[in-house]
């Protein structure tokens, strides 16, 4: 049987709302309240209904340093899917927010360390049924709070260009072990530009596919509005054969509402002749954070898309300026609500709950709050602080300017087809030091997604490509195209790799 709530309990709660209690209250509602418990006590008694779980789970490990280079696998494993299958014969390596039965999880954490899941995520049961093997789990980066590579409890992930440099993150290790060619393809999550700013840093394909598109039942949350998971890979083909397996609905994930799923492969046999793409001003040269060499060779890319008779123009798209402005109460108070109150999933959705995981990261900030990362109590203290004062107001008002920003994309992608831009208007940078500040470790991680996290709120699909090195470190270009029409960027892409594949 559940405790009950105690007296001093009781008046402590009163208490915090500014609620009067005198002894008669406490007594009368602690008779009440023992009355309705009861209902509680009757769901311990019950049979949850759970995930289907397939296929055996073989050489579960968390590799040493010689055999993880640059500390990218947090898991290996191997999990072979059907015998037959779109992706039978393919090594696929998965984000470690997302949930894969009997591979522990920590989503960059130590207060996840020891859990693991006893159910799979929607897309690694399509995954498995598609032939594919799950070979491990990819470095996050703590809670998914950062874009850089350096925040993950289990120490930084390293460029695989430059094993100085940051990776890019949160999706850091799925992109590294692309990279790297340890897989042929991974799962990443993407709630400001966490796959994209890796798949940029770390020269390979990445995807954040219309929102709502995958879905994201068995994933660690940040904001249900934010959340999107897709496909990284070294190839367009893989980004889009992945995408072909993991979409559609699965009636689990209130994300997903009149979901469009396209033949994704089949459309990269397109041509782009008279396609329309649209320089976005706005994107380049940003005040204080724009590197002058990365918009030139962007910008000298993207007029190769003319030469396979594609129209470039340029426009002028203000609001895209004050996207991340407008993202930051999502951010804070979003992840206040999703990870720190609701435990990475919140509450007031339909769908399927993964209760083990939410036991398991609730006893984790209860026992070790403290072991959060700096952005993370960021988020924490920033986020109720918000909260407190104004009452949700902040998050109401952004949530209702993204319909605003949504309008000026909107308009624009009615002139033109693609929307083109720099994925990171850097080049990556240096990893910290061992000695480094906590300001030099957080400094310079939120210019990473001015470019990429607008999309995340207005659910547009966005693919980061590589088109240029700069100084031996990969530099991508972003295209964003209409909802629903994740095959239009896909066939873009495509045209565009061919194209640099025969120059």
């Amino acid at each position: 049987m559940l405790s009950r709530p105690t007296k001093e309990q009781l008046l402590a709660i009163a208490t915090s709302y500014g609620l009067q209690c005198d002894a008669a209250d406490l007594a009368f509602f602690l008779a009440e309240i023992d009355k309705v418990m009861a209902s509680y006590d009757v769901l311990d008694q019950l049979e949850e209904p759970g995930l289907p779980v397939r296929y055996a789970r073989a050489n579960v490990y968390r590799p040493a340093a010689g055999e993880n280079p640059y500390n990218a696998w947090y898991q290996k494993c191997s999990i072979k899917g059907a015998r037959s299958g779109r992706l039978a014969g393919k090594l696929i390596a998965v984000k470690d927010n997302v949930c894969v039965a009997g591979v522990p999880m920590m989503n960059g954490s130590a207060l996840l360390e020891g859990y693991i899941p006893d159910f799979d995520a929607t897309i690694i049961a399509r995954i498995l049924e598609a032939g594919g093997e799950i070979v491990g789990k990819a470095v996050c980066e703590h809670l998914c709070f950062s874009a850089g590579s350096h925040s993950a409890d289990t120490g930084p992930v390293h460029n695989p260009h430059n094993f100085d440099y940051s990776a890019g993150g949160s999706s850091s290790g799925s992109a590294v072990l692309v990279a790297a060619g340890d897989c042929d393809m991974a799962i990443g999550c993407d709630q400001g530009g966490s796959i994209r700013v890796p798949s940029s840093w770390c020269g390979v394909y990445g995807l954040k596919p219309t929102y709502g598109l995958v879905p994201y039942t068995g994933i660690f949350s940040l904001d249900l509005t934010l959340d999107h998971a897709g496909p990284l890979a070294s190839s367009v083909s893989d980004v889009a054969l992945l995408l072909e397996v993991i979409a559609g609905e699965d009636g689990l994930d209130p994300r997903q509402k009149d979901v469009k799923v396209e033949a994704y492969s089949a459309a990269l046999a397109g041509e782009i002749k008279g396609l329309r793409l649209g320089l976005v001003e706005e994107g380049f040269a940003w005040p204080g954070l724009s590197e002058p060499e990365v918009d030139e060779l962007v910008r000298k890319a993207a007029f190769q898309f003319q030469e396979l008779g594609a129209e470039l123009t340029s426009l002028s798209l203000p609001l895209h300026r004050l996207g991340p402005a407008i993202l930051c109460p999502l951010y804070f108070e979003g992840s206040l609500a999703t990870v720190m109150q609701g435990k990475g999933m919140g509450t007031n959705w339909k769908g399927f709950y993964g209760t083990s995981l939410l036991k398991a990261f609730a006893h984790g900030l209860a026992s070790r709050i403290d072991a959060l990362s700096d952005m993370a109590k960021m988020h924490l203290l920033l986020g109720h602080y918000m909260q407190k004062q104004y009452h949700g107001y902040y998050y109401a008002r952004a949530q209702n300017l993204v319909r605003v920003l949504n309008k000026a994309y909107e308009d624009a992608l009615q002139q033109v087809d693609i929307l083109l831009m720099p994925t990171v208007p850097i080049k990556a940078t240096r990893l910290p030091g061992q000695d480094a500040s906590r300001e030099e470790r957080m400094s310079g991680v939120g210019k990473l997604t001015v470019n990429t996290c607008p999309f995340n709120a207005t659910g547009h699909p966005a693919m980061t490509l590589p088109c240029g090195i700069i100084q031996g470190l990969p530099i991508g270009m972003m295209l964003v195209g209409r909802r629903w029409q994740d095959s239009t960027v896909l066939r873009c892409a495509r045209a565009f790799e061919q194209l640099r594949g025969s120059s």
